[in-house]
This record gives C-alpha cells, structure tokens and sequence, in this order.
C-alpha cells in the first residue's frame, strides 16, 4: 500500500478519538467553575457581590463627578468673567462732593474683589453721583453746556463743572497734538500686539500687521473713532507713548483745562476725565486747526488694506444732515461716561459750541442736539425786534 493511502487511513481511523478528546476538554472548562461554586457556594456569592458593589460604586462615581465638573466649569467662567470686568476697570464706587464750588466725581476701587460674585455695573459715574436730573430742555444728559464762540455768553449750563469720564473725546485732543506736532502724514505706521485694547477688549477692524500712513491712522482717529488708530499715533509720536500722554496734560493746562486729566489717547480708559467746561475750551482750540476740523467732519473715508478696499463712517450722524453746519466734532462712549458728544457748530447765525456728557440712551445725545438747536433757533427768533414787537401786539389784545 502507498505511503500516503496509508496516512490518510491512519488519519481517518483517529479522528473520532481526537473529537472526544476535544468535546472532554470543553466540558471540563464549563463544568469546572460550576462544580467549584456548589461545592463553595459561599466564595461564589461574594465574588459576585464584589463585582456588583464595583459597577455600582463606579456609577455613582460618574454620577456625582458630572455636576462636580459642570460647577467647576460654571465657576471659571464666571471667575473669568469677574477678572474682565475688573481688568476693564469696572469695579468701582463713585461719589460726587463739592470743592471749591466745583462738583467733582470721585472715584475708587474696591479694595476687596470677590471674582466669583462680581458684576460690573449698569450705571455710568454721572448716575452714580446723581447727577441725571430733569432741566427745562428736557435733555438726557447729565452735564451739558452751550456757549457763544464769539461773545463766551453762555446759553445754556447743566453740571458743567462735574469731573467725569469723557471716553472718546480724547481723540480730540489725540488728533489736535499730532496735527500741531507737523510730523510727516505720509509716514507708514503698523499695528501691532501693543495697540490692542487690554482694557474693554473692545473690536477693531484694523488688524495687528496692518500699516497705514499717519494721516490716513489720524483720519480714521477723528471720524471714526477708531481706537487702535489712536493708540498707534500715540506709541509712535516721538519719545513714545509715556511722552505723548504727558504732552496731552501739558496742553490741557496751557489751554486753562483745570479739571482734565489724560491716562492714555484713546478714551478706553475711565482714568481720562473732563468737565464741559474744560471740554468746551478744547473744542474752542480743536476749531482753529484746520486738519482736525476737515477730518472730524468727514461723513466717509476709504483706506486701502492689503489688496481691498475699507470704508469707515462717521460715528456722528448730524455730519451727514443737510440741516446742520457743523465746524468740529468728536463723540465718545464707555458704560463709565455714557453717551458723550462735542461740537462746534452755526445756529441762527450763532457760532456755538455743545457739550453734552453721560447721556443715557444709544441716541440720546443726538436727541439733546436737536433739543438745543430748536431752542436756540426759538429763543433767536423771539429775540429780533419784530418778534418781540409782535409779541407785546398779541398781548394787549389779548
């Protein structure tokens, strides 16, 4: 017989014996533990309530680590919440005592800051102190003040000698420094990681690598308002940010500005403070310089960035009314100032100059213009001789 006919008969005559064999081992392998556990039952049941205890015990692990974690993510939100408004410089007291015959707003920090709990607060410094109250124009600002150019009569006062925060308006006296200052317009300035608001974390659409030249950054200050474009004039006025902040105090002493105090040329900062008093004498100065007043009033400007084209719109709408003959302006807005608006404009043959601080309301102090401009047209009007002779006709045949 053939070698491999006879391994196949081989192979064949064992097979039944190695399926036995197999079947043997299987059985062995399920009925063992079986056999084990009744024959020690008590070991069994242990095993199996420690293995029930752990999955239980994981459960409730997971079970109460879930609102563990959510409380702790809840509270470093709200921590960092606390340290941004306590870094934008909005945990704070502010109270109104008079010096000298002065109002003055005085504020403090708090010593003690609980960041988990603290918020920052609704009300600007003018309400703070109280000083929103109702006048016979009705406005909603809580300072405001209206003077002849010409003649420095004064119109129309309300809180006029109150120190508060004056937010953009600083940009005025920003643009009146470099504007005086004859630096080369022409001059590239970059954006950088330095002109990033750190105080209000507020937007820009100028992006750090973004270079400009400085008239084109001066523009964009003034009509705009545009803060990174401020700070980057002020950074690179030369001698650098420190001598460009000491220089804007230096010229608000020399223009009689007693109650103004300047901490950096945005407004940002509710460290620079003025009073309409002050602010009026500004915008007396900002009037007589001619770049300030052409870009101040400019309704729209286009700067080039990149490969495109940006354009930028006045923050003050009265520019772009027909109605109005307006020479400089600048408004302004930070929760700690409200609402902010200076200008100096031609009413009935009047040029005047407005100042209306701590506004409550988006367009409120729009609203205040308008409220003063129809007064002083009305009061203008019943001035002339005619008026007046009309006036005393109709009340005698009354």
């Amino acid at each position: 017989m053939p070698e491999a006919r006879l391994h196949r008969v081989s192979s064949q005559r064992f097979q039944p014996a190695f399926r036995m064999i197999a079947v043997a081992l299987c059985a062995t392998a399920f009925l063992l533990p079986a056999a084990q556990a009744a024959k020690h039952p008590e070991a069994a049941s242990a095993k199996k309530a420690q293995a029930s205890a752990g999955a239980k015990q994981k459960a409730v692990v997971a079970a109460n680590a879930a609102p563990a974690k959510a409380a702790r993510a809840s509270k470093v939100e709200r921590t960092d919440k606390a340290e941004r408004s306590v870094r934008a410089g909005r945990n704070v007291v502010a109270t109104a005592h008079t010096r000298h015959g002065k109002t003055v707003v005085a504020v403090q920090r708090r010593s003690v800051v609980r960041l988990a709990d603290a918020a920052p607060p609704k009300l600007s410094y003018g309400q703070l102190a109280g000083l929103h109250s109702q006048d016979e124009l009705d406005l909603k600002s809580s300072v405001a003040l209206v003077i002849d150019q010409d003649t420095r009569e004064v119109l129309f006062s309300k809180n006029d000698h109150a120190v508060l925060p004056i937010a953009s308006l600083t940009k005025l006296m920003t643009g009146l420094l470099v504007s005086e200052a004859r630096l080369p317009m022409d001059e590239p300035v970059t954006i950088t990681e330095d002109d990033i608001d750190t105080e209000k974390f507020s937007r820009s659409r100028l992006r750090v690598g973004t270079t400009l030249s400085r008239g084109e950054l001066l523009h964009l200050a003034l009509m705009s308002s545009e803060n990174r474009a401020a700070h980057a004039l002020g950074r690179t006025f030369p001698g650098g940010l420190a001598t460009f902040v000491s220089m804007m105090n230096a010229k608000a002493r020399s223009l009689g500005m007693k109650d103004t105090r300047y901490v950096e040329p945005t407004g940002l900062s509710s460290g620079n403070q003025s009073s309409a008093q002050d602010l009026a004498l500004l915008v007396n100065a900002a009037s007589a310089d001619a770049t300030v007043r052409e870009l101040s009033t400019s309704p729209e400007y286009q700067v080039e960035v990149g490969n495109r084209m940006m354009q930028f719109n006045t923050t003050n709408r009265l520019v772009k009314n027909p109605d109005w003959d307006i020479g400089v302006q600048k408004t302004g807005y930070i929760s700690e100032a409200g609402q902010c608006l200076v200008m100096q404009t031609k009413i009935a043959g009047r040029k005047l100059i407005m100042v209306f601080l701590d506004s409550a309301g988006k367009l409120s102090r729009i609203g205040d213009a308008e409220r003063v401009r129809r007064w002083v047209e009305a009061t203008q009007l019943m001035s002339t001789p005619a008026a007046r002779h009309q006036a005393v006709t109709v009340g005698v045949a009354g």
